[in-house]
Formats: C-alpha cells, sequence, structure tokens
C-alpha cells in the first residue's frame, strides 16, 4: 500500500544528503497540503465586505473603540488641530432629541462639549467613520471595490449590535460608544457602536 493511499505525505529538504522529512496531510488529488503561514499578511482577496465586517468587528472595531475611545475633552482638543480624521469617542449624557422622521435613519441628538451632535442609531448608517477610525488605508486592500463597501458592511454591522430607539428615549441618560469624523473642526457622519441607556 502506497502512502497516497493512507492520505498522507512526506515532505522532504535536501542537498546531496537527506536533511528533513515532515508527514504531511494530502488532499483529494494527492496533492500535499501545505499549512499556511501564521506570519502572513491577512488577505482579504476572496472575502466579500460583509465577511470582512463580521470577522474583523471585534478586533477592529469594538475593542479598539472601548479601549481608546477619546472622551469629550479630548475630542475637543484633536478636533481643534487641522488633522481630518475619523475617531471613536465614547459620550456620557442625555438625549437631547429622538428623530423618528425616517424609520430607516434614526438618530439621537446628544451634547458634546457645548454642541448638539446627531448620531446615526440606524437601522441605516451613512458615511465612512467606523471604517476609517478602524485604520484601514485604501493600500490594504488588493481590491479596491471591498474598500469601497467595506463602509456600508461596517455601518450595517453596527446596526444588528444597537438597541431599537424609540420616544422613551427622549432626555435619557446613556453612554454612547461612537465612530465620528473630524473636519476642520466640525463633528460629522457620526455613528453608533453601541448605544447604552443609564439608571436616571
Amino acid at each position: 500500500m502506497s502512502f497516497k493511499q493512507w492520505g498522507i505525505g512526506f515532505l522532504c529538504g535536501s542537498t546531496l544528503l537527506l536533511t528533513a522529512c515532515r508527514v504531511v496531510d494530502l488532499d483529494e488529488n494527492g496533492q500535499p497540503i501545505i499549512p499556511a503561514d501564521p506570519n502572513a499578511k491577512a488577505s482579504f482577496a476572496n472575502q466579500t465586505p460583509a465577511q470582512i465586517a463580521q470577522q474583523t468587528w471585534n478586533t477592529k472595531v469594538l475593542t479598539p473603540a472601548q479601549s481608546h475611545a477619546l472622551d469629550s475633552s479630548t475630542l475637543k482638543t484633536r478636533a481643534g488641530s487641522a488633522k481630518n480624521e475619523s475617531v471613536f469617542v465614547k459620550v456620557q449624557g442625555n438625549i437631547d432629541r429622538v428623530s423618528l422622521d425616517n424609520e430607516r435613519e434614526r438618530t439621537v441628538t446628544i451634547n458634546v462639549n457645548g454642541q448638539p451632535l446627531q448620531v446615526q442609531v440606524g437601522p441605516m448608517i451613512r458615511g465612512n467613520a467606523i471604517r476609517d477610525a478602524t485604520g484601514y488605508k485604501f493600500e490594504d486592500f488588493t481590491n479596491q471595490v471591498q474598500f469601497a463597501q467595506l463602509s456600508k458592511a461596517y455601518n450595517r454591522e453596527a446596526a444588528k449590535h444597537l438597541p431599537k430607539v424609540d420616544d422613551s428615549w427622549q432626555q435619557q441618560p446613556v453612554t454612547v460608544l461612537m465612530a465620528v469624523t473630524m473636519r476642520n473642526g466640525a463633528l460629522s457622519d457620526a455613528a453608533a457602536i453601541s448605544l447604552e441607556r443609564e439608571q436616571p
């Protein structure tokens, strides 16, 4: 009986003499299955934006947001700089207004550094704030369509984790973890990642 019939094979390295051998599994065609290099850079080439968003939600969005979100005072300092960027922010305060005019695009307005900020709470969220706050760059993706569509995928993923907001949230104390884009000192495209109602 051959080793191929057993579904195993030998990979051997040699110069003039045999120096090393190790047993590897064979695929259905009898070819050796080479384990993936653990140090290789992650590739998104064959993944849909939805798959990327689902698989990286905790590692690229939720955990960094929980660990490194700016508070309102740090946000004020950063927003005063000339740099345009998207960041994670954590804010506590009362909801001044709940907007339910558009059933698909609900928002809550919360005071941030003395200014009202509309925060998108789904089910539809627009903008690139979440994707850009992760630190992903255009060049990280060989398929550039993925990068363009990843914003929508992350926005949809965020909406899955948010509570349904209604009029009962009006004037209620909340903690909101969000991504927000800063342009020339102004805040825009704020998108909630988590929204929790606190005890009054």
